[in-house]
């Protein structure tokens, strides 16, 4: 699984402040998980983005942005942006805000066990 080391160390940064941050292999990349929910995932120089169904068609208009394409299903909520969209320091905030945004009111996956230890 390939990922850029440089582009997680800044996205490891951004999420410094925040306790609950777990990072896992997923999607081939490395996902920083947020409260057990995904956030964010840095594949390859791209960052994988989980921003919602409700802002997805809009943020595709954006530069260096395409949707997440799953066994050719269009992932709705899950954007790839590339480092054109993410090239300055207020383009990496405004994903990082996106996807933190709305982490706080996205479901956990179902597929995750509740832990009883």
């Amino acid at each position: 699984m390939a990922f850029d080391e440089k582009l997680a160390n800044k996205v490891r940064e951004a999420l410094i402040d925040n306790p609950l941050v777990e990072e896992r292999m997923l999607f081939q990349g490395l996902a920083f998980m947020v409260d057990d929910k995904l956030c964010i995932c840095v594949r390859d120089s791209n960052l994988l983005c989980r921003i919602g169904p409700e802002e997805f068609e809009q943020v595709l208009e954006m530069t260096g942005v395409t949707p997440m394409i799953h066994n050719k299903r269009v992932m709705n909520g899950y954007v790839f942006v590339s480092e054109q969209g993410y090239n300055t320091k207020n383009a990496f905030d405004f994903w990082i805000k996106k996807c933190l945004d709305f982490n706080k009111i996205a479901k956990p996956s179902k597929s995750k066990s509740k832990r009883t230890d």
